[in-house]
């Protein structure tokens, strides 16, 4: 049970950054073989594709969100970022094309992502947030150093 907790995050953001990094590339570059939907799921993404945007944008999008996952670089906002990606595979697979189980996989790997992150969360989940006052505004690197150069001074 220790291995699992101690890995089980690691195992997980790989898993889903290969994912996302492996079929946001075979979009653009056509390395697996891909069969046309059929009925609704077909024209639900021909319409997709019609806008000429949509897929480019979205798997432009897999590709860099799942390299910050295999990188475990920013993995709260790549999280944040896939989340209504994985919604929408998920309500894709169950109701217009049922048969796949990767979408399940995919929404319960995210979840448990989501949970394993919890404490980078809670800011964002606060009720009440208020915006940063201006005194602890973010200030740039340089200008902290010119300040405490001239403090040190006087």
């Amino acid at each position: 049970m220790n291995i699992v907790r101690r890995h089980g995050p690691t195992v997980a953001r790989v898993l889903l950054g290969l994912v996302f990094v492996v079929f946001g590339s075979n979009y653009f570059l056509h390395f697996l073989p891909a069969q046309p939907a059929e009925g609704a799921a077909g024209t639900f993404l021909g319409g997709l594709a019609a806008a000429g945007y949509f897929f480019p944008f979205l798997k432009g999008t897999e590709i860099v969100a799942g390299l910050a996952l295999l990188s475990g670089r920013f993995v709260p906002l790549a999280l944040t970022v896939l989340a209504p990606v994985v919604l929408q595979i998920g309500l894709f697979h169950t109701l217009l094309s049922p048969g796949p189980a990767v979408a399940a996989v995919l929404v319960v790997l995210e979840l448990y992502l989501a949970w394993s992150y919890r404490d980078s969360f809670r800011a964002v989940l606060a009720m009440n947030a208020r915006p940063t006052p201006p005194e602890r505004a973010f200030v740039p690197r340089i200008g902290r150093e010119r300040e405490g150069a001239s403090a040190a001074r006087v």
